[in-house]
């Protein structure tokens, strides 16, 4: 049931721009990963890269960013309004992409990306708070899933974007066309978004509050957890999109085919996520989230067994069989963990954001860059990945689901 505070003043544009603008916020960091990775090989041969996984450094760096971005840009947003934050981020992102479009060696390229993630650590972080500013519970839930689905198309088309620019231009295209999406986001943010967060309920900027909050978010036993489940989710998945190219191209030698395997793949989050969209009303966030859990543990560890017994060379059918099945239980996860764990955070909504991204971004990125770098022309480290994280993710939501204080989130009404 939403509050008072949130029904009394919710966005001036419509419900379907609304939820098209914080898409394509959240898009361009799927865009800044994505479209890179059929020209990885390229642009570390070019720089200078001085082994074949260096190249997915490429990709790994900006998810860095991402994770020491979104402890700025919460308490920021709480203080200044959400827009303010997203004007920064969005510079430093214009920043990092010029300075990539330019690099002459790996050093610099790395640094390039570090700062596109920093300045997409705003959209990805302030993007929730403006919606919990609107929304909370299932309603959350409903909106951040159908946000999902229009962001899974983007990495569903992007590589396919990355690929055609290859066949006409030279890799720094790639860049160039990134640094004018961000552009036109700006533009429509700016023009056409009212801030969500009124004066009345901002927050002076105080370290100590910074820290109090920290406290709440990491000793609340629902957020934490949630925010460690998706840790969990992030890492595996960080795992195979670093290691996708290598995979697809060179493994299973599919060429400049490997973007329609991956948009299909990609497709298969998207399409979770519209469902999710549709069922969470009736089914609620719990009960979505367990039973995609358990399909996907169980799934992943049959599957890893097969795959050892095969050498790690398995059948392309049936590695895409069980990815297609195992990505759509964490399409259905991703929401609903993003809702549960800001549940309890409404008041401190920027800095819980902030807090619950960058701890799941911190757990993801060197976990991710582990099962990347561990590839070694087999699919063993990161369907390793996914059942590691899977069997953590069981005992992580068994201990939230075990508390005796936790209050049963599926009990919410629907409106």
């Amino acid at each position: 049931m939403l509050t008072p505070e949130l029904q009394q003043k919710p966005v001036t544009i419509g419900f379907r721009e609304f939820v098209a603008l914080m898409a394509l916020m959240q898009s361009l960091v799927a865009l800044s990963i994505d479209a890179m990775l059929p020209a990885l090989t390229e642009i570390g041969k070019e720089l200078g890269a001085s082994q074949a996984n260096d190249s997915q450094l490429i990709v790994s760096f900006l998810f860095l960013g991402l994770a020491f971005g979104q402890g700025i840009y919460g308490p920021l947003s709480d203080t200044t309004g959400r827009k303010p934050s997203l004007y920064l981020g969005f510079a430093l992102f214009l920043a990092g992409g010029l300075l990539c479009l330019f690099s002459t060696d790996l050093k610099v390229m790395l640094a390039g990306r570090f700062l596109q993630g920093l300045g997409l650590a705003a959209p990805r972080c302030v993007i929730v708070a403006i919606v919990r500013d609107q929304y909370e519970g299932p309603q959350m839930a409903r909106v951040m899933s159908f946000v999902m689905t229009i962001f899974i198309f983007v990495p569903a088309i992007a590589p396919t974007l990355g690929q055609g620019i290859l066949m006409v231009a030279h890799w720094r295209a790639i860049f160039a066309a990134l640094l004018a999406c961000g552009l036109i986001t700006l533009v429509w943010l700016a023009t056409r978004l009212p801030e969500t967060l009124p004066l009345e309920r901002r927050i002076p900027f105080s370290l100590t509050r910074i820290k109090n909050a920290i406290r709440e978010v990491c000793s609340h036993r629902v957020s934490i957890g949630y925010t460690i489940s998706l840790g969990l989710i992030s890492s595996a998945f960080l795992g195979y999109l670093s290691s996708a190219q290598q995979i697809f191209q060179k493994q299973y030698q599919l060429g400049t085919l490997f973007p329609l395997y991956f948009a299909v793949l990609a497709l298969c989050i998207g399409g979770a996520s519209f469902a999710n969209g549709r069922l969470v009303m009736r089914f609620g966030m719990q009960s979505l989230s367990r039973w995609s859990k358990r399909i996907s543990t169980v799934l992943s560890l049959l599957f890893f067994l097969y795959v050892l017994s095969v050498g790690g060379l398995p059948p392309l059918w049936t590695l895409m069989a069980y990815m297609m099945v195992t990505l759509f239980c964490f399409g259905i996860m991703y929401g609903n963990l993003n809702a549960m764990a800001m549940e309890p955070l409404g008041h401190i909504a920027g800095v819980g954001a902030a807090v619950m991204g960058a701890l799941s971004t911190l757990i993801s990125v060197p976990c991710g860059i582990l099962i990347g770098l561990s590839y070694n022309g087999t699919v063993i480290p990161v369907i390793s990945g996914f059942t590691i994280s899977g069997i953590l993710i069981v005992i992580v939501m068994h201990w939230i689901e075990s508390a005796p204080e936790k209050r049963i989130m599926d009990s919410d009404s629907s409106e």
